[in-house]
């Protein structure tokens, strides 16, 4: 987010250019962190750092810092060890759902193909471990069950509720596993790294956790209703995927209109139907009860908010929680 970003979202004028500067220093940090001695293992790498993004997550680190000392040493790593964290898992979502466009440009797999796609986000796991390693074993372990939660959600969602199992519910697990666990852990180190009181970062913790299912659910919501040129991906890359949104969950559960109740159940491989059935779901009912769902976990997590002291950070992070679901891009 740059500096007019961060106004728009009302935060204090001095608390932005606290946030600007920082963001300068966690930009030049990541640029740094992904160059190597091969120079087309650093072109790969820096194919998604050089195609910009919100930096939503080290965003999170610089503002729970200001719950302690957000000139402790460890702030910036570990912004950076999230951003390059959430990268990686980029490169290989766009090698599971085939993806040729990623943040406005070709994904990395269909500028080059998979094998550098799946070993370009291993480089940057391997980065971000070892940036971890000097934060101190209790950041690594941190980050070693938020792998094993990305990991235990990017399976669960491939096989996919088992008999008895609600499916709404076992997406919201999902989104809580892939996203919220990364967004969580953003918002611990940065409120942990600056020695903030330990109840500080538990509350920090479960905000964060919530706002990042509200910021996943969110961000299907454009994958369905935005244009490319808004969201800077292929609209509807999750409904050609065969990817289950709560959108496309809620409108099979209702089951009133034949054309979704047949078409979601799987991918669509016919551009036209996939058209067809884009425009559908856009006018069905369950993309507004997805976008309330969206809501309510924002709403929650603006609720941690209230054991935290009065301020500006805690003013951003509340506005946070509308900027997620509000947001077309």
């Amino acid at each position: 987010m740059n500096h007019a970003s961060l106004a728009g979202l009302g935060i204090d004028g001095a608390l932005a250019e606290d946030l600007r500067r920082d963001m300068e220093q966690v930009e030049k940090s990541l640029r740094d962190s992904v160059r190597s001695d091969y120079p087309f293992v650093t072109e790969a790498s820096r194919h998604l750092v050089d195609a910009g993004g919100k930096r939503f997550r080290p965003l999170l680190v610089l503002l729970c810092a200001r719950f302690g000392d957000p000139e402790a040493v460890g702030v910036v790593p570990a912004a950076v060890v999230v951003e390059l964290t959430h990268l990686a898992t980029l490169y290989h979502d766009d090698v599971m759902d085939e993806a040729d466009l990623r943040r406005g440009a070709r994904s990395a797999n269909a500028r080059w193909d998979n094998t550098v796609a799946i070993l370009t986000g291993d480089f940057l796991f391997a980065r971000a471990s070892d940036i971890l390693a000097d934060l101190g074993p209790d950041a690594v372990r941190i980050q070693a069950r938020t792998f094993e939660r990305l990991c235990t959600g990017q399976i669960r969602e491939t096989v996919g509720p088992v008999d008895g199992d609600d499916p709404v519910n076992h997406h919201l697990q999902v989104l809580a596993d892939k996203t919220g666990s990364l967004i969580a852990t953003s918002c611990r180190f940065g409120a942990m790294l600056s020695g903030a009181p330990d109840e500080t970062v538990d509350t920090l913790t479960r905000f964060g956790e919530r706002i990042g299912v509200a910021f996943q659910l969110a961000d299907d919501l454009v994958d369905i209703t935005s244009d490319s040129d808004q969201s800077g991906k292929t609209p509807g890359t999750d409904l050609r995927e065969g990817v289950p949104t709560l959108a496309a969950l809620m409108a099979l559960r209702d089951g009133d209109d034949e054309l979704l109740n047949s078409a979601l159940v799987g991918p669509i491989d016919d551009d036209a139907e996939h058209a067809r059935v884009l425009e559908r779901l856009r006018g069905h009912l369950a993309v507004a009860a997805a976008r309330s769902e969206a809501r309510a976990w924002a709403d929650r997590a603006r609720e941690e908010l209230v054991q935290l002291p009065p301020g500006p950070a805690t003013d951003a992070l509340s506005a946070l929680c509308d900027y997620v679901v509000d947001r077309t891009g």
